[in-house]
């Protein structure tokens, strides 16, 4: 299987875990893995470290990728709840291809309307995903991590295992 997927991370405090665990998963099975953040240059992780990122948001056409999944971390909203996330995932979502997110970051789905009518999972710790996901017509699941159709949602750094394997068996159906 050759693949392409864009992992999109906050330039400053992604969540390691979150990225790594599913981008190891990913890689191992042949699948192509571009980096992409709100600005280019390197990524600095919630606990220090850094990662390259391979192109900035605003230069992403959905072409260039089979799927495309946010990875959450304190910065996530900060940096990734905007327009062009958000025109991003509409197009995504528009071609039918596999998206998601983890940990904060599914809010940014519901944000850009793409997982109306959908059941998502993420991070709760503030009482207030339902809520979100309510408003923009998304439904809530408590489940570590949710796959619905092409979607696939996780709750945080203990689902990133799981949640990269559901993204690689939703790969392997498209």
């Amino acid at each position: 299987m050759v693949k392409s997927v864009m992992l999109v991370i906050a330039s400053n405090g992604f969540h390691p875990i979150e990225y790594s665990v599913p981008k190891r998963i990913l890689e191992h099975s042949g699948v192509t893995i571009t980096t992409a953040s709100d600005k280019t240059g390197n990524a600095t992780a919630k606990d220090g470290t850094t990662t390259p990122i391979d192109v900035a948001l605003d230069s992403v056409s959905v072409d260039d990728f089979d799927a495309i999944f946010f990875i959450g971390g304190p910065s996530a909203l900060d940096d990734l709840d905007n327009k062009i996330s958000h025109d991003l995932l509409k197009k995504t979502a528009e071609t039918k291809k596999p998206f998601g997110a983890i940990c904060i970051s599914p809010r940014i789905l519901a944000k850009a309307g793409v997982v109306s009518g959908k059941k998502v999972t993420g991070w709760n710790g503030d009482g207030k995903l339902q809520e979100v996901l309510q408003k923009y017509g998304a439904i809530y699941v408590g489940k570590e991590v949710m796959v619905d159709g092409n979607i696939v949602t996780a709750v945080g750094p203990n689902a990133a295992q799981e949640f990269g394997a559901k993204i690689l068996e939703v790969l392997e159906k498209k």
